[in-house]
């Protein structure tokens, strides 16, 4: 009976130190499974259920599924970035020769109604070229055809150049332009950066009545610089403050005002590419501040 005993004893710890090697085996493989995943080289194998256990399955099942989706995504992204591609440098020959014929024909002598038509021609057809442009811009940031490069730098030259472009904007509407000044070490793309904060100075100098404000300024925090800018325009509601960013969004109440809905989308791809981004405080009435956040070394 002891010998019985003993052996179902030796039984007993036999099976439970399987079981222990099965689950870390099992583990093991599941690790393994979710670090191919992570890495983007996850390839489906051939699974014996009568070997690895029915959850190896069934994720190897799911994991196999996502890397289709996120292949087939990749493909589609790739596939729409190419056709803007095309579209910009077929359209780009005849939307300069609309612009040069466009001016050719307000040099002519034409009746009032004629130069009216022939400057709404040149506005329209330098809209369709910026918004050619913006949509390059994006659909390579997108697929990462156009990488970004930050680096560690002063936030000063940079934010001096965009302020610089919008000054004499925001002088002809008779707007204060108060500024810096603008202190600050942070990694960011120079070029790329400024591009978003010009998109950020353009909407406030856009919706800024003659007479108003616009203040830029930079504030440093533990791991982020942010700059601000702040504008006395109408405002934004707490429930279109999400959908402002979206690509092409326009607020009802400013969509006669000209714009293309694509700056802040951009401003904020932009941002995140380099690990910073965006947000906005405001409330109907009351004006609008737009903090863009860069990371600090």
């Amino acid at each position: 009976m002891e010998s019985l005993g003993f052996i179902a004893l030796c039984l007993a710890g036999g099976l439970i130190l399987w079981n222990r090697w099965q689950t870390k085996h099992t583990m093991q493989r599941l690790d393994e499974m979710l670090t191919s995943a992570m890495n983007g080289n996850f390839t489906e194998k051939v699974f014996d259920e009568s070997r690895l256990s029915a959850l190896e399955s069934r994720l190897s099942r799911y994991l196999s599924a996502s890397s289709l989706s996120a292949r087939k995504i990749q493909e589609q992204k790739d596939q729409i970035s190419a056709l803007i591609s095309d579209i910009s440098h077929q359209t780009k020959t005849p939307v300069a020769n609309l612009l040069l014929y466009t001016q050719l024909l307000l040099e002519q002598p034409l009746t009032p109604q004629g130069q009216d038509c022939a400057q709404a021609i040149s506005a329209q057809t330098m809209k369709l070229q910026s918004l050619i442009e913006a949509l390059v811009k994006t659909s390579r940031l997108e697929t990462g055809i156009l990488a970004l490069h930050p680096e560690t730098g002063e936030i000063q030259a940079m934010v001096n150049r965009a302020v610089d472009q919008y000054r004499p904007k925001a002088q002809e509407k008779g707007i204060v332009f108060e500024t810096g000044p603008f202190e600050g070490t942070a990694v960011f793309d120079a070029k790329w950066t400024e591009e978003a904060l010009c998109n950020l100075l353009d909407n406030a100098v856009k919706y800024t009545c003659s007479g108003g404000k616009i203040q830029v300024k930079t504030e440093n925090y533990e791991m982020f610089s942010a700059i601000s800018v702040t504008d006395t325009g109408p405002g934004i509601s707490e429930t279109e403050q999400a959908e402002i960013f979206g690509r092409f969004y326009r607020s009802p109440s400013v969509y006669q005002q000209e714009g293309l809905g694509i700056g802040l989308y951009l401003a904020r791809q932009i941002s995140q590419a380099q690990g910073g981004y965006i947000k906005v405080k405001s409330a109907p009435g009351q004006g609008s501040t737009f903090f863009l956040f860069l990371p600090r070394p």
